[in-house]
């Protein structure tokens, strides 16, 4: 990258730091309203300099496309899940989700603020910063993960009403802004939460298992273990994808190759207190092929085929982009 490019980076991203905090002064995504909004879905192509590519490391391109709302509301996507019914839930760093069709399926969609637990309320929404989320396919509940409170909050189905929230004490050293950012359930209820920045005793990154619901307090100590990312990059999403292989999205943004992606699969058969979960690469999103901000990930299935859907949080940033990208996965990985 030429000088000046580095110097127009560089300027963009202390752009993009007043932003965010001007954006949490204002309390923007508080004005956000309950009901139906409407999201179009601009095709893309994955590989600017070979725009028929469909490999993608181990993964095979099914489609891309860059999301925009009727206003500055939509966007900040931290984590997504596919519902049942076909529809995408994505969760705003701001406690809002948003519901909407597959592109291609039509384009109105729903904002719902997440309802707060009077016990647990806070003054200001952007301080529930959320950004992790898993759904119970059978029950229908959902579990959000709170970065800046160090929290997981469980809702009963569509967001209906909080049920419970707890902070685990042995969080509460993690960095308030790498905190609770990837949260995967497994098929027996156990769950396993990623700090994004919290430094393991080994290497890597604070993992903890959780024997059930970790909104729970009456359970056992969460088992301590580490995730190794790929070097110079930090977890952003986590997904079960059976096999006891777990799919991780690791970020890093640097001045040189501005944002960049690595998803990772992680073998959880030995599973233990201290073990060390090491990631092998699965795909790597760095230009040409499209990259930005990407922070979710969500696993869905049709027709006997694994599809992997990731997207980005643009953090409402004029330089970065709402993208939604569609894979196959392979039958072994």
């Amino acid at each position: 990258m030429r000088g000046h490019a580095r110097w127009w980076l560089l300027f963009a991203l202390l752009l993009g730091a007043a932003g965010l905090y001007l954006w949490g002064l204002v309390d923007k995504p508080a004005r956000a309203k309950n009901g139906p909004i409407a999201i179009t879905a601009t095709p893309l192509v994955l590989d600017g300099a070979s725009p028929t590519r469909t490999e993608l490391g181990a993964l095979h391109f099914l489609g891309a496309w860059q999301l925009k709302g009727p206003s500055r509301s939509f966007g900040g996507l931290s984590a997504i899940h596919m519902m049942p019914d076909g529809q995408l839930l994505a969760i705003h760093d701001g406690a809002i989700s948003f519901t909407f069709p597959q592109p291609g399926a039509g384009d109105i969609g729903t904002v719902k603020k997440l309802p707060v637990l009077k016990q647990t309320g806070e003054k200001r929404r952007y301080t529930m910063d959320s950004e992790a989320l898993v759904v119970d396919p059978d029950s229908g509940e959902i579990w959000v993960g709170f970065e800046l409170l160090h929290r997981v909050c469980r809702y009963s189905p569509g967001f209906e009403k909080a049920l419970s929230c707890h902070d685990w004490p042995q969080m509460k050293d993690w960095p308030a802004t790498e905190s609770i950012e990837s949260m995967a359930r497994l098929p027996d209820g156990r769950f396993l939460v990623i700090s994004e920045g919290a430094p393991a005793e080994r290497e890597g990154r604070e993992a903890f298992l959780f024997a059930r619901d970790p909104t729970d307090p009456g359970q056992p100590a969460p088992i301590r273990m580490s995730y190794v990312p790929p070097a110079g990059y930090n977890p952003t999403d986590a997904v079960w994808i059976g096999d006891n292989q777990l799919l991780v999205l690791n970020r890093r943004a640097t001045l040189y190759d501005g944002f960049t992606a690595i998803i990772t699969v992680v073998d959880l058969s030995h599973m233990k207190p201290g073990a060390l979960l090491m990631g092998r690469e699965v795909a790597r999103l760095a230009p040409p092929v499209l990259a930005d901000n990407f922070e979710g990930l969500a696993l869905d299935e049709k027709d006997g085929q694994r599809i992997l859907w990731v997207i980005s949080d643009d953090n409402h940033l004029f330089f970065q982009r709402t993208l939604l990208l569609k894979f196959a996965l392979p039958k072994k990985l």
